[in-house]
């Protein structure tokens, strides 16, 4: 529940930000240290091998400078994304990069002004191909995060720097509530069979056992209970109840915030995987939107999103998050 406010300052940051970034590494700092320490030398003595070896220490971080700006330069990046982010736990992410001429080295990717966390790298980059990259992020808390760049850091080739390039590229993920379970019953079904009774009419099903009966033509062998009909002399088939399907219309009541709203959405996320993958009808009820009961992994994704939206405003492209 980013403010307005907060949006528009880290997109003047992100129109402020240099080109290129450069941070010294701890080799380097050692590096430097060292650099430093033959150039006092050499001052104070006027030996001719400390100045030879101060030019040899200084064109080796003008070499470094120049090798990895042509590493991090003519790169393209494509953002894949991810099947599906939970908060909270780790999840698989990927980036294609590619360049047109050339190879770099050492790369690694992240996400920019993103509270998402993790990096992903690649060790070699040959020109005209593209590498997907792995890796695995995680997300604090659930909602939609908004992606601006893509962060190509490298540290080639002497690990004394890195340097860091951000490639404009705007996204969207959404971010699935935290993973967990529920404390709390589901309560009475909408529709269904009363408490544990069947429909005894209904014997086609693969529920409990209701009786056994002599095999009609045409009907499936696999029903046949064998050791009955050995005893009886004449082929018996097994009669099962049906089991039907109940329906479960979950709800998050109005005026939750904070805390309590992360902990209902955890709560029902939970309690509509648990349904669904018992094979019954769910639906979700919001006070934005009301889903209409479905059953299988489409009706959880669509009951995921919703409650990732919650609490949130939605854009117009909201098909486009990753």
């Amino acid at each position: 529940m980013k403010s307005p406010w907060k949006q528009r300052w880290a997109r003047l940051r992100a129109r402020l930000r240099p080109p290129r970034t450069l941070r010294v590494t701890r080799i380097g700092r050692t590096y430097l240290v060292v650099t430093f320490g033959v150039g006092l030398g050499a001052l104070n003595t006027g030996n001719n091998l400390l100045y030879l070896l101060l030019g040899l220490l200084l064109s080796m971080v003008v070499v470094s400078g120049v090798l990895s700006e042509r590493c991090i330069r003519d790169l393209s990046v494509r953002r894949v994304g991810t099947d599906a982010a939970f908060a909270g736990e780790p999840f698989a992410f990927r980036w294609a990069v590619s360049r047109k001429q050339g190879q770099a080295f050492a790369l690694v990717l992240a996400e920019a002004d993103s509270p998402l966390t993790g990096v992903g790298g690649v060790g070699y980059l040959p020109s005209g191909v593209e590498h997907i990259v792995r890796a695995d992020l995680v997300a604090p808390r659930r909602g939609p995060v908004r992606l601006t760049g893509v962060q190509v850091t490298t540290t080639w080739p002497l690990g004394l720097f890195a340097k860091t390039r951000v490639l404009p590229l705007e996204g969207l993920l959404l971010v699935y509530p935290k993973r967990g379970y529920a404390c709390m019953d589901p309560g009475d079904a909408e529709r269904g069979p009363v408490g544990d009774a069947g429909n005894p009419r209904r014997n086609d099903g693969s529920g409990d056992v209701t009786g056994l009966r002599e095999l009609a033509e045409g009907e499936d062998a696999r029903r046949i209970h064998w050791l009955k009909s050995a005893s009886m002399g004449k082929l018996l088939r097994v009669e099962r109840e049906r089991e039907e399907r109940r329906t479960w219309m979950l709800s998050i009541e109005p005026g939750l915030e904070g805390e309590a709203l992360e902990r209902r959405c955890e709560e029902v996320a939970a309690l509509a995987h648990r349904l669904l993958e018992e094979g019954h009808e769910v639906g979700l009820h919001t006070a934005e939107e009301r889903l209409r009961a479905g059953t299988g992994a489409a009706q959880e994704r669509r009951i995921l999103r919703a409650l990732a939206w919650l609490g949130f405003e939605r854009p117009g492209d909201e098909e486009a998050a990753a």
